[in-house]
């Protein structure tokens, strides 16, 4: 017989190719189910019960955390819908005269922003012709006509150069001349402070919340026909639902200095937070006010709040203006909170995370187990344990379902097929009978559940495991098999 001819490297890497496919398909339709060993090893124990006890400090012992102070058993719903009306009385005096609300509040609409005029800086008498611009605008100081360029216009200044070098408003320096509303603002403005009575300003913020999923509603002040808004302020504890705040309490909760803000002008930020458990009564859902400035107050370039504005009328016939650069606090009143309430299916998955979370501590161990303690592969060995199916002949149904039902002997090794029928059945009408063969040892597989000591603590290789019985590696009821 002819020596079979070797194989050339293509068709072996294809064969190869196949057998690592069919084994890739096969390992894929592989079960995996977990097997228990217990180990007797203190250190390892300690680590054990160390990660489940972190675990459970944090899930159970401060159960104000997890389930009270975040709420995880509730549903909820963050940023209500809202509204704020807002209204400002008080008057105040300058050098002057006298300031009512039309005047220093602006916009006068009452909405969640809002301005109080605190200083001024007031052109008066503005009107369309020619005159010197301020030298605080870029290449507007000259010596001569030939340093100014006519028709020049430069988006900071204040108009149209014409051409001419001018004497400036006051001191021997000159500027370029414009043709605008003149004179300037800064050759002929003056100043005047309203802050002296700016701290009595009372304002009163109404706000009211809805939170859509809920449907739950409130408002901040409180539902009473005795005239209470009409002599109450604002106090934390006894006042709470009488939104009248004073303007220098406002500036003093911030932490600020009201001269001092007053001046240069600021943005006060007021902050209503509505936190609502509505598992408790709506009576305990109560707004939280706090104060605090918006602006970078440590960052000249930005800090400050001021705005311009003008009144327009005519002399003799001719339109002229009074340009008022106003410095003011700027109030913004905004509004947050979130609404919860109880709900099944966010505390069902905040449990299940607590507990899934204990299993931390198996994989760590497991871990520390496999990686630094599993000398001569001890551990793995009874770890890991691989089952193939029995395979049987066609006409072995009756074993197959024997197997199924726990009356019939597992085959003698993991791999191993099935011996062949050693009976037969009898005649037609019959009960089959299905001869059993005598008992075989037990499989070398290790059982479901091992105790293993330590390597080193015990008898032989260090591995106890408890014997399995003989019961369960023999048919345990002959007469199962005749049933079918």
């Amino acid at each position: 017989m002819a020596a079979a001819e070797p194989k050339s490297p293509a068709a072996a890497g294809a064969a190869a190719a196949r057998r690592l496919a069919r084994g890739c398909w096969s390992a894929f339709w592989d079960y995996e189910t977990p097997k228990v060993i217990v180990v007797k090893n203190r250190r390892l124990g300690i680590v054990y019960r160390t990660v489940q006890l972190l675990i459970l400090l944090y899930f159970v012992c401060p159960h104000r955390y997890v389930f009270i102070v975040q709420k995880s058993y509730q549903d909820s719903e963050t940023g209500p819908e809202s509204s704020v009306i807002t209204k400002v009385k008080g008057l105040t005096l300058s050098e002057h005269k006298v300031w009512d609300v039309e005047e220093y509040v602006k916009p006068p609409e009452g909405g969640s922003v809002f301005s109080i005029i605190t200083r001024i800086e007031v052109t008066s008498f503005q009107t369309l012709g020619t005159c010197a611009e301020s030298m605080r605008v870029r290449n507007a100081t000259c010596d001569s006509d030939e340093d100014c360029v006519a028709g020049q216009l430069d988006m900071l200044g204040n108009g149209l150069r014409t051409g001419r070098c001018v004497p400036y408003y006051h001191g021997p320096s000159k500027t370029c001349e414009v043709s605008g509303w003149c004179p300037v603002e800064d050759g002929a403005s003056v100043s005047q402070f309203l802050g002296k009575m700016a701290p009595n300003f009372t304002i009163l913020i109404k706000n009211s919340i809805h939170y859509p999923k809920f449907q739950f509603s409130k408002g901040n002040i409180e539902n009473r026909k005795d005239g209470y808004l009409r002599h109450c302020t604002f106090h934390e504890v006894s006042d709470l639902y009488c939104p009248i705040f004073k303007l220098g309490y406002i500036v003093e909760q911030a932490g600020e200095n009201f001269t001092e803000l007053a001046h240069t002008g600021g943005v006060i930020g007021v902050i209503i937070n509505w936190d609502c458990d509505l598992d408790l009564s709506a009576s305990m859902c109560n707004p939280k006010y706090s104060f605090r400035r918006l602006d970078p107050k440590h960052i000249p370039a930005s800090s400050g709040y001021n705005f311009r504005f003008a009144k327009y009328y005519r002399i003799n016939g001719s339109s002229t203006r009074t340009l008022i650069k106003a410095y003011g606090i700027r109030i913004d009143v905004i509004v947050h909170g979130q609404a919860g309430k109880f709900s099944l299916i966010p505390t069902i998955i905040n449990l299940a995370t607590a507990l899934t979370s204990i299993g931390v501590g198996s994989f760590l161990c497991d871990w520390i187990l496999l990686t630094f303690m599993n000398k001569n592969k001890v551990y793995s060995h009874k770890k890991f344990d691989k089952v193939c199916t029995p395979r049987h002949s066609s006409g072995s149904w009756p074993v197959i379902l024997a197997l199924v039902l726990g009356q019939a002997p597992p085959p003698p090794g993991p791999c191993s097929t099935l011996p062949g029928l050693a009976g037969q059945l009898w005649g037609e009408g019959q009960s089959q009978v299905l001869a059993v063969p005598p008992p075989r040892p037990c499989p070398t597989s290790a059982p479901s559940e091992q105790m293993v000591d330590a390597p080193g603590g015990g008898a032989g290789p260090g591995l106890c495991a408890s014997e399995p019985s003989q019961q369960d590696c023999t048919l345990t009821d002959a007469r199962g098999l005749a049933q079918l």
